[in-house]
């Protein structure tokens, strides 16, 4: 696995496996657990005749070269007003290290405040090392995975990142079904507040649980919907106006991924005005203009029939 990253910049010497890094072994290095996303005393302003000078310069740095917006950021992290410019730029360095373009990095940091005073050691270089070697994200995908969900950089490892992987595993999510850099983003949900309930409201649907866990290893973004705002209303159409049957939910799960209002019931209603049926498939995976296309070719073949 070192061959994985033997090429990266020397900062990324956090991100070997642990058997080879002891300093990564929370057993070994008491500090490991230490607060998040705090600032030290060295990290302090130490001369304050020239904290001005130095607060300015924080200011443009992260206006004009991260375009991150600074009174946001020092309103949500007010730790961040008193943080050098050299701590924060080490949190640039971090995320540019792994992958991520200047743009990126200032969206992230936008996004979560709490991370421009961050430690890169104690803080972001240890997700890296779980994304890299417990995950096995290939050290190309890892960009691909923080800018898909910044948020993997301010879950606790612990308490979150590590028990949504231990529950999508034991789900089914190995082998060819394993975590990705598409699907990392499942690492941030409760397994008892988001995706437990998820499976249990499908089961209780009248699905068998392997045909649920079929289902959301096809489409792993079904563990990402609102129950109540999603599930339920699409269930609800599904079952009810349109009459389908489960077994077709559970042929084509992408059916939750479209827009009720947009695509299924428009799309549904016109073929019940013509006394037609389609799949769901058939019916939703297909443009506006193939749809339309279908729909005529099918109302023609209708109509010769009957002539």
């Amino acid at each position: 696995m070192i061959s994985r990253v033997q090429n990266l910049p020397p900062c990324n010497r956090f991100l070997f496996p642990r058997s080879s890094t002891p300093s990564l072994n929370p057993m070994r290095n008491p500090n490991f657990r230490k607060p998040r996303f705090t600032i030290s005393l060295n990290s302090q302003f130490s001369d304050h005749s020239d904290a001005g000078l130095h607060f300015r310069q924080k200011i443009l740095y992260l206006e004009n070269h991260l375009h991150v917006d600074f009174r946001k950021a020092f309103r949500e992290n007010p730790d961040s007003r008193s943080a050098t410019l050299s701590a924060v730029k080490s949190v640039e360095v971090c995320l540019s290290s792994m992958g991520l373009e200047l743009s990126a990095v200032g969206r992230v940091l936008d996004m979560y405040p709490q991370l421009l005073t961050s430690d890169p050691d104690y803080d972001l270089y240890p997700i890296f090392d779980f994304l890299l070697n417990e995950v096995q994200i290939p050290f190309p995908d890892i960009r691909k995975s923080i800018v898909r969900c910044p948020r993997l950089l301010v879950s606790d490892l612990d308490l979150q990142l590590r028990p949504a992987l231990k529950f999508l595993r034991d789900l089914g999510f190995v082998g060819l079904n394993a975590i990705t850099s598409q699907t990392t983003l499942l690492l941030v949900s409760s397994v008892e507040h988001t995706l437990l309930p998820k499976i249990q409201y499908l089961e209780n649907l009248g699905l068998s649980h392997k045909d649920v866990v079929n289902m959301v290893l096809r489409s792993p973004a079904l563990l990402t919907y609102s129950i109540q705002n999603n599930l339920v209303p699409k269930v609800d159409y599904f079952l009810g106006d349109m009459k389908g049957d489960l077994s077709e939910l559970r042929r084509f799960p992408q059916y939750f991924s479209f827009s009720l209002e947009r695509k299924i019931k428009p799309r549904h209603r016109l073929l019940v005005e013509h006394g037609l049926s389609l799949s769901l498939s058939k019916m939703l995976k297909v443009s506006d203009g193939e749809f339309t296309a279908r729909l005529l070719e099918m109302r023609l073949q209708s109509s010769t029939a009957d002539g």
